[in-house]
Parts: structure tokens; sequence; C-alpha cells
């Protein structure tokens, strides 16, 4: 009897058995209300899904992008991407791929800027020095904007991004 053919079987349920015993992984997105929840606490914007994507939009008064220049225009989606609640979205449903931030002016619409924070984009480490500069920028950068500059570069390294060059030009 030959034993080869029985070997190479043996051989290949072993190398791929533990490939279909594998837990599947939950993939459940969340409602826009369960996404809208994690943000609560912002009166200013608002949340849909598309796809797999939690997508938020802020208005931003058009007075403080005139009055604050391309770099109040640029840090909008920042502020917003890089926080308790965006980490825990992401945490608590891994099936979203992302999280995008659009802010728009209030009066006529346009938008002003976007960023696409993919989900991988920061780790544990990464994620606490994120909410680290986003914090700052948030409580001092009207009175040190160089904290707001650091907050636009670490979100320039880390996300998909872009600006409507009417406000930042």
């Amino acid at each position: 009897m030959n034993r080869r053919p029985i070997i190479h079987v043996l051989a290949m349920c072993l190398i791929l058995g533990p490939l279909a015993c594998e837990e599947a992984t939950n993939l459940a997105l969340p409602s826009e209300s369960e996404a809208g929840a994690h943000y609560a606490s912002s009166s200013d914007l608002t949340v849909r899904m598309s796809g797999n994507v939690v997508e938020l939009t802020v208005d931003q008064p058009v007075r403080q992008v005139r009055r604050g220049g391309s770099l109040w225009a640029k840090v909008g989606p920042y502020i917003y991407l890089f926080s308790d609640e965006t980490e825990t979205l992401l945490r608590e449903y891994p099936g979203l791929s992302g999280v995008r931030v659009i802010t728009r002016t209030g009066r006529d619409n346009a938008e002003v800027a976007r960023a696409f924070l993919h989900r991988d984009a920061l780790n544990e480490l990464t994620w606490r020095r994120a909410r680290n500069i986003a914090g700052k920028a948030r409580t001092e950068g009207t009175r040190r904007p160089v904290l707001l500059e650091d907050l636009v570069e670490w979100g320039q390294d880390h996300t998909e991004f872009g600006y409507n060059q009417e406000f930042v030009s």
C-alpha cells in the first residue's frame, strides 16, 4: 500500500485545519444613531454611514475660517478625528474601515476641508499621542497657534486629506 498520498492529505489537514476552525470576526457596523451617540456632546455636526465608513459633517462658521485663515480651515477635521469618541467607535466596531470628517461653512454650505482616518492608521501609542496633540489644540490653540499647526501636521501625516483652495490659498 502506498502511504505517500495519505501523508500528503494528513499534512494538508494539519496546515489548513486551523484556518477552517478560526472564529468568525464580528464585522458589525454601527447604525447612524449608534455612531452619532459617540459624538452626542457636539451639537454642530451630523453623522451618517457611507458603506463601512462613519462620516461626520461639521459646521464651521465662515467668520472663524476667514479670521483664522488657512490654519483654522485645515485644523477642523482633525479636532474631531483625534478624539476619544473616534477611537472608541473604531474599537467597538471592527467592521468600520475608518472615519471621515468634512467641515463646511454654515452659511453657504461650502466644503472647507476633509480628512479620512483609516482604522489601522494609529496604534495604542500613536492614539495616545494623537489625543494629546488634539486636546492641547482644543484647549490652548487660540492662544498658542503653534498647537494648531502641530495638529494639522499630525493629521496630514496620518490621514488622507483635502482642503478647499478658496480657504487655504
